[in-house]
Parts: C-alpha cells; sequence; structure tokens
C-alpha cells in the first residue's frame, strides 16, 4: 500500500509539472501594452515560487522512496526509477521558469529604463525649445544678443549618450516585438520634435553669431569715429583758444 501511494503521488507530480508546462512555458504571450508586459512579468514571478514550493514535496517523496527501497528493495527499486524520471522533469521545470523569468523581467526593465531616458531628454528638448524663444525679440544691444548666444549654446553642448541609449533600447524591444507600436511611436514623436528643435536651434545660433559679429564691427566703428571726433574737438578747441585765423588752419580742420 505504501508502494501504491507513492507511486500515485508520483504522477500526481508528473502531473503537476505538464500542466505547469503548458500554463507558463508553451503558451504564446504578446506584449503590445505596457500592462500586458507588467502582468506576464508577475504571473512568472508567482509561477517560479509555485514551482520551487514544491520542492519540499518532492524532497519528501524522495527520502519516502529511499526508506521504502531499504524495506522492500523490489518495489523500491521501481519507484527510484520513476522518481529520477520526476526529478530531472522537475528540475527542468525550474530551470526553465526560473530563465523566463529573468528574461521577463530584464525586458521589464529596459522598458523602464527606455522610459527614464525619454524623460530625460523630453526635459531636455524642453529647456532647448525655451532657449530658443528666448532669442526672440532681443533688445539691441551687444549684451544681451551674446548672453542669449551663450545660453543657447550651452544648452546644445547636451552630450549624445542619452539618445544613443534611447535609439538602443528601443531597437531592441521592437526587435524582439515587445510593445513594438507604441515604442515606434514614441521614438517616432521624439525624433520629430528632437530634429525639428535642433535644426531650429542650430539656425537660430548661427543668426546671432553673425547678429553679435555685425554689432561688435558697429561697436567697433562708432568707437573709431568718436576717438577721431574727440581728436578733431580737441584740435579745433586748441585752434579757437589760440584765435587762429580760419585760413591759416588745414584744410581738414576748416
Amino acid at each position: 500500500e505504501k508502494a501504491v501511494n507513492l507511486k500515485k503521488d508520483l504522477a500526481e507530480m508528473q502531473e503537476w509539472m505538464t500542466q505547469a508546462e503548458e500554463e507558463y512555458l508553451e503558451k504564446d504571450f504578446e506584449y503590445k501594452s505596457p500592462e500586458e508586459l507588467e502582468n506576464a512579468v508577475e504571473e512568472m514571478k508567482r509561477a517560479k515560487e509555485d514551482v520551487l514550493q514544491k520542492e519540499v514535496r518532492v524532497k519528501i517523496l524522495k527520502d519516502n522512496i529511499k526508506m521504502l527501497a531499504t524495506k522492500v528493495p523490489s518495489s523500491g527499486q521501481d519507484l527510484a526509477t520513476e522518481l529520477n524520471v520526476v526529478l530531472e522533469n522537475y528540475q527542468l521545470l525550474c530551470n526553465r521558469i526560473r530563465g523566463k523569468c529573468h528574461t521577463l523581467e530584464e525586458v521589464w526593465s529596459c522598458w523602464i529604463e527606455l522610459l527614464q531616458y525619454l524623460d530625460l531628454e523630453t526635459g531636455w528638448l524642453n529647456n532647448l525649445e525655451e532657449r530658443v524663444q528666448m532669442t526672440e525679440n532681443l533688445p539691441d544691444k551687444l549684451d544681451a544678443v551674446n548672453d542669449a548666444l551663450e545660453a543657447l549654446e550651452s544648452v546644445l553642448r547636451h552630450p549624445a549618450d542619452n539618445r544613443t541609449q534611447i535609439r538602443e533600447l528601443g531597437q531592441t524591444l521592437i526587435d524582439g516585438g515587445i510593445l513594438d507600436d507604441i515604442i515606434s511611436e514614441k521614438l517616432e514623436a521624439f525624433n520629430a520634435r528632437y530634429e525639428e528643435l535642433s535644426h531650429l536651434a542650430v539656425s537660430r545660433q548661427i543668426a546671432l553669431e553673425q547678429q553679435l559679429q555685425t554689432m561688435r564691427e558697429t561697436d567697433h566703428m562708432l568707437q573709431v569715429l568718436q576717438e577721431n571726433l574727440a581728436e578733431l574737438d580737441r584740435q579745433l578747441t586748441s585752434y579757437l583758444t589760440d584765435r587762429v585765423d580760419a585760413f591759416q588752419m588745414p584744410q581738414e580742420a576748416q
């Protein structure tokens, strides 16, 4: 009777493993939304816990069969053969579920990381857009134009590392068929805005540089003119003070 019960336990254990394999490993999953992906991750975590909890039951079966084998070698030997098959299948099931759980957790981590990089770069784009808007309607003063140009150039010196991460993470998920529609839409919107703002910012940078150069040249010309006028004024003043006749002055003074 002991052998019959153990044989029944082994059969039940094998049946449970077959059902677990069908439920967690063989059915196809489609992750078209973050909610579906998150639910799949949580389901695989529960599956891993469920499978690992059966380890206690497997150990009890193993101990009971060994004990029976010492008392009834013939029955114990047959059960030991079945036990080895169950143990092998159980270990394989554990490894496969652990592997799938790890993969899904990595995919979820990849998705969260992508969102974080997109959030960072969107913040930078918002800052860039604000700086570009601040270059409009500037007062016609050299300091104001120079400050606006320096502020814009400071934002444009943003490293490209985050955008590289966004491209690689997005492509990895899309290649795996994970959230491909959502990610493609997000990347398309981000890239379009990035290209538009980058071109606009560079155009404004070039325009400000040209404006600044013109203002500096004009400022230099005015400074030279003021110096010449000051020198002429000093000469005229000395002529008037000395009561010099106009016809005795140099031509330019006349």
